[in-house]
């Protein structure tokens, strides 16, 4: 049986081999996972699919296809191969065990991606805010009051080390109006808290999470050992509100829920951003939680424009706010569009925006700033502070 497999599986190299253009390249990364409750085995999974989600995105593939061949692995003990057009193999070169962690370098043949749109080249800049806990008395048993700022920090180094579309900082020390404005439906003053912020700190969009459950189910996990304290499974859920800075409307909402034992005792004060609650099976599946929330936030972002703020004009020269750290290149051109704001009929406020008929190319770009000019170099006419420069 196994030779049977064996065989299939060559037989699906060659012909992948065979069928796609010679032009695949390898890549190597790397990847770690805890080892907990599940087992050794299930974490050299995670680890491995952790690593070929890094040699994926390094080689440009999106993120759609990243989901689709990780989900898609057929698993051995020493080769895992994926029958697509990304991916025509890959191998474990290493694996260490180590405090409770496991590291899989793996060794990809990956067909590199053509490009879906223009504005994957250049990373959108996204502002993460403090978690608002929705119930606080859920919070009590462990006393996770600071999840809410745990959960940011994580949230943030997960996007900074695994997406290659946003450009991320992280703003904790104060606790926004947010909450009270979405269950509210104040909707004007959600847009003018949000353009305020993205104004305030550079940013084109703004992340708002909330936790919305950390209450406890009422079927213990070891009710058999009826010698030993309950541990009750615990629920987490969490909700993210991506918005766009410059217009303060609603960009993409999602729902998460996960549910795992609670292992400490009834009474015990838990560290959050201790490594024993991050190693914990709670900590664990909020990470994994989160890992589908980065997921989602690239997939939405990926090939959103990237919009620039102009942040000084005269009638010939622009200086936008966005430089070679973000992607840019001399050379680069880019729309220009005039922001107007308007009141609808049902006293709703609205942006808009007139897009200009010139369009601009970059003369000059350091790491934070580019200059832009006209291609002709036509006066520039009601462009001004604030209005935006795109890329499509």
């Amino acid at each position: 049986m196994q030779k049977f497999l064996r065989h299939i599986v060559t037989t699906i190299i060659t012909s992948i081999t065979i069928l796609m253009p010679a032009h695949a390249q390898w890549y190597q990364a790397s990847g770690s996972s805890f080892i907990d409750s599940s087992g050794k085995k299930i974490a050299k999974t995670r680890a491995t699919e952790n690593a070929l989600k890094k040699a994926l995105l390094v080689a440009g593939a999106s993120v759609s296809s990243v989901q689709q061949v990780v989900n898609g692995l057929m698993t051995k003990d020493e080769l895992s191969v994926r029958a697509s057009g990304i991916v025509n193999g890959f191998e474990i070169v290493e694996e260490q065990h180590q405090d409770n962690v496991v590291t899989v370098t793996i060794r990809a043949d990956i067909f590199p991606q053509e490009k879906k749109c223009f504005a994957a080249d250049y990373q959108k800049r996204l502002l993460v805010t403090k978690t608002h806990i929705k119930h606080r008395e859920q919070a009590n048993i462990g006393g996770i009051y600071s999840l809410d700022k745990q959960i940011a920090h994580q949230l943030n180094a997960q996007l900074q080390s695994n997406t290659r579309y946003m450009q991320t900082q992280l703003a904790l020390s104060n606790t926004t109006e947010f909450a009270r404005y979405i269950d509210s439906f104040e909707q004007n003053k959600l847009k003018d808290l949000t353009r305020g912020i993205a104004n305030m700190t550079q940013s084109q969009f703004v992340l708002y999470t909330e936790i919305t459950d950390l209450s406890f189910e009422q079927d213990a996990t070891n009710s058999w050992k009826f010698w030993q304290e309950k541990i009750l499974p615990r629920n987490f859920g969490l909700k993210i509100h991506l918005f766009d800075g410059n217009t303060g409307e609603s960009f993409l909402s999602e729902q998460y829920h996960a549910s795992s034992p609670w292992t400490y005792k009834y009474r015990e004060q838990v560290d959050v951003a201790s490594n024993h609650f991050q190693t914990s099976p709670y900590g664990l599946a909020i990470n994994r939680l989160l890992e589908q929330a980065v997921m989602d936030l690239d997939e939405s972002l990926m090939c959103q424009p990237s919009q620039a703020k102009i942040i000084h004009a005269d009638e010939t020269e622009l200086l936008l706010n966005i430089g070679k750290k973000h992607g840019v290149k001399q050379g680069d051109e880019f729309s220009l569009l005039h922001q107007e704001n308007f009141i609808a009929n049902n006293g709703q406020q609205y942006s808009g925006f007139n897009v200009s008929p010139y369009k601009v190319k970059v003369t000059k770009v350091t790491q934070d700033t580019a200059t832009v000019t006209t291609l002709e170099g036509e006066i520039l006419g009601n462009i001004q502070h604030n209005d935006l420069a795109v890329r499509y």
